[in-house]
């Protein structure tokens, strides 16, 4: 009697504190975590959409209005990590305020288990929100590296950075600023008489020798473009032969002519280049920032979680 008394008692006790009899309270408490996640992950949209509202309003299109590139900057940072210490907070704070009561349960082991709950709601949601924005940001890689790829194609085309595009002539002719280029070293000198030697042939044949004519110019400028100095002295004779024979200059006028045009080519190739090269390091750069300041604001999004949870499961207690 006195053992079925004493199971009776401690029955009842376990009653009253809400724990299932013969078995203690698991020190983890999911279902308050994964709503800490939850909570967490949709305040931050919310705070994001709210922030992407307020950014575009602040730009302009228009040369002199709207806020400057530095500013947004800042601002951006400074809401990045407001967001993250928000959104962290609440869903801290829920996973502490949601989680079971732990009975016999010393305060600072109480305290550890409130702290690691908002760690873990924090956690989970950054990994669904990183899961969740991984194919965007993949998609958005993807359509970048295409059109990288575009204008790569068109500045090798053009003389700008990497091997030049030699297997297809006409393309790079009907591009700025080849085409351009030649076409003004081939430009008749108002006064000169060119020789005409192709005024024999029908008209079609004569567009189609003066077509083939400067896919053969542009090929060997791209064929001589990586290389840094004048043109080869062969290269040089050939162009000014036919440079005098479509202008009418005299052979030394054409000569200067050709080295003119390719100096003008040389240095719109360089300035490309060093536009590319500069565009590459400010980017570079700009991501070593939002890195950086991305880091920052997930440390602090777990600390708001941790603290707020401990808070949150204090209220639990009373």
């Amino acid at each position: 009697m006195e053992e079925i008394d004493r199971l009776g008692t401690d029955f009842a006790a376990a009653r009253a504190v809400g724990q299932p009899h013969g078995r203690a309270r698991a020190a983890v408490s999911w279902s308050a975590i994964v709503a800490g996640a939850v909570g967490m992950a949709a305040f931050s949209l919310i705070l994001l959409t709210l922030g992407t509202g307020l950014g575009l309003s602040s730009l302009s299109p228009w040369p002199g209005s709207g806020a400057h590139a530095k500013a947004f900057g800042v601002a951006a940072v400074i809401w990045i990590c407001v967001t993250q210490v928000m959104s962290a907070g609440l869903g801290g704070y829920l996973a502490g305020r949601l989680r079971h009561h732990w009975p016999e349960t010393g305060t600072d082991e109480t305290h550890f288990r409130d702290t690691a709950h908002g760690f873990l709601a924090w956690a989970l949601a950054t990994l669904l929100s990183a899961a969740l924005l991984t194919s965007t940001v993949s998609g958005l890689v993807r359509e970048g590296a295409s059109v990288g790829a575009q204008n790569a194609g068109r500045l090798s085309m053009t003389g700008g950075i990497g091997t030049p595009n030699r297997g297809n002539a006409l393309a790079a002719y009907g591009t700025w600023p080849m085409g351009y280029l030649i076409d003004g070293m081939l430009r008749p000198v108002p006064g000169a008489t060119a020789p005409d030697t192709t005024t024999a042939a029908p008209d079609a044949d004569r567009v189609f020798a003066k077509a083939a004519q400067k896919q053969e110019i542009t090929r060997i400028f791209l064929n001589s473009l990586p290389a840094v100095g004048p043109l080869a002295p062969e290269d040089s004779d050939y162009l000014a032969r036919i440079v005098a024979q479509q202008t009418g200059l005299a052979p030394t006028d054409a000569r200067a002519r050709v080295t003119t045009t390719w100096s003008r080519l040389q240095e719109k190739a360089n300035a490309e280049d060093r536009a590319a090269r500069a565009a590459a390091e400010t980017a570079r750069r700009a991501t070593v920032h939002v890195t950086l300041w991305l880091f920052i604001s997930l440390l602090m999004g777990a600390f708001a979680a941790s603290l707020m949870a401990t808070i949150g499961g204090r209220m639990r207690e009373f």
